[in-house]
């Protein structure tokens, strides 16, 4: 994963977040085994992207995206408790190849932030390989294209918990529009405010407010 020494240079980064079905992504070997013909169902279900701006030694926000995905198959149980979002919810909204697009005209070249990184990484390449952009065994994301604010906050608080929640608690960020169900959007807005404190010193007044615009 690229650290903060790596965005000496960068001018932009897109705050990125997905929710899913819940259900386990299939490997490769697994893939190349299933009956030949057999349409995969989706992951992803919803992305939210913001996108963060250099503002002098520091970011500010700039414009939001987000989409809801239909996945093509069935949502678990467990995870619809998480983030709230139905079947029903999913009835009319568009497939990943149709939104991959506007999704790609957002994000551009720009190095992406997410907490826990390595799932968003997944994620994206398994829906891109689904659609035909790559193979199973090959990656359109990678390490270098990601900075993840789960492993900056075990190296500024050593031996915490490395959840959103715990990172927003011991940064002082409001969650709780979090409390009853997570989002795509407001994750990644709370990951990008957690990464603005962090790169920032830790701001833990209420001096200093980030506005996150809406697309």
């Amino acid at each position: 994963m690229l650290s903060l020494d790596d965005l000496a240079d960068t001018a932009r980064l897109i705050a990125i977040d997905a929710e899913t079905t819940g259900f386990r992504m299939p490997s490769a070997g697994e893939i190349k085994r299933m009956p030949k013909g057999m349409r995969l169902p989706g992951i992803v279900i919803e992305i939210g992207c913001v996108e963060l701006l250099r503002d002098g030694d520091g970011w500010r926000a700039g414009e939001n995206w987000h989409r809801r995905i239909q996945p093509d198959g069935p949502l678990a149980k467990a995870s619809i408790a998480i983030h709230g979002i139905t079947p029903a919810d999913l009835k009319d909204a568009p497939r990943f190849r149709d939104v991959l697009d506007e999704f790609e005209d957002f994000i551009g070249q720009d190095v992406l932030l997410a907490h826990s990184a390595v799932n968003e990484m997944d994620f994206l390449n398994f829906e891109y390989a689904r659609v035909g952009r790559c193979g199973f065994d090959e990656v359109i994301f990678s390490d270098s294209d990601f900075v993840c604010t789960q492993e900056l906050s075990r190296r500024f608080f050593p031996g915490v918990p490395g959840s959103l929640d715990v990172l927003c608690d011991r940064l002082w960020i409001d969650r709780s529009d979090r409390f009853q169900h997570h989002g795509a959007l407001l994750d990644a807005i709370l990951t990008a405010e957690a990464f603005i404190k962090m790169q920032g010193g830790f701001v833990r007044d209420d001096t200093r407010s980030v506005s996150f615009g809406d697309s």
